[in-house]
């Protein structure tokens, strides 16, 4: 599912989610390496044509993870000890993406938000999301689940 079918779907979480993305363009990204075992690396994350992108550096290791295996998960950066503001994850899958006018839009929209833009060929992934999940401590207390066949779920939190 794409970023703005989520976002109509799930408005609530999908605003949990861009709080946390848009602090600083960033996300935390779950790939799983040859060996099986999981790796997390920083992202720049942009939201283009209602898209959620990744452009990546060729030859990464998270890019020949995701060529490998397209499943990932993406999360919100978290620096706050006490986690103020929560952590907004999405798990799914990334589709390579190849049409020379979306390649552009993401140009573009990196160039407006950093005064750079990546030279050609590199990598790009918009992420289809399969299933999405928040969770905040202290005062803000909550836990949210959400995928297409149930809608969101307000799960007993484990502080409960």
């Amino acid at each position: 599912m794409r970023w703005a079918d989520f976002a109509e779907s799930a408005p609530e979480l999908a605003d949990l989610g861009l709080a946390g993305f848009r602090e600083a363009n960033l996300c935390l990204l779950g790939t799983l390496r040859a060996d099986g075992w999981p790796r997390i690396s920083p992202c720049e994350i942009y939201f283009v044509d209602g898209e959620l992108m990744l452009g990546m550096m060729p030859r990464s290791t998270k890019v020949r993870d995701l060529q490998r295996d397209p499943r990932l998960t993406v999360m919100t950066p978290q620096c706050d000890r006490e986690a103020k503001r929560g952590d907004f994850k999405l798990y799914g899958r990334v589709v390579e993406v190849t049409d020379p006018d979306a390649r552009e839009s993401y140009g573009q929209t990196i160039f407006e938000a950093i005064g750079w833009r990546p030279d050609e060929p590199f990598p790009l992934y918009a992420v289809d999301i399969e299933s999405a999940s928040y969770i905040a401590f202290a005062a803000n207390r909550r836990l949210l689940r959400w995928s297409p066949d149930r809608g969101i779920e307000r799960l007993r939190h484990p502080d409960e």
